[in-house]
């Protein structure tokens, strides 16, 4: 997947035999277990980052409808440390 760090673009993707929404939705998801609760502009500047290609601008929306969407399913996790 080096290619993916330095030709991140619909069309290199598609090369590849990677869809741009099911990609998208799944990064998403990802991101929604490891970050939960984020805002509106934290989920835009994750994507800019995990998607810089002026290409994927476009799939913001469903980065952040899907995001939103696997935090509702996604239970969060709360730790709770045992009195000693």
């Amino acid at each position: 997947m080096d290619l993916m760090l330095t030709e991140n673009r619909p069309e290199t993707c598609a090369a590849l035999g990677l869809e741009c929404n099911a990609c998208v939705r799944k990064g998403a998801g990802s991101v929604a277990r490891i970050c939960v609760g984020l805002e509106s502009a934290g989920i835009q500047q994750l994507f800019l980052q995990l998607y810089p290609s002026i290409g994927c601008r476009a799939m913001a929306p469903t980065f952040e409808l899907a995001y939103h969407e696997s935090s509702m399913a996604t239970p969060m996790c709360v730790g709770a440390v045992a009195a000693a």
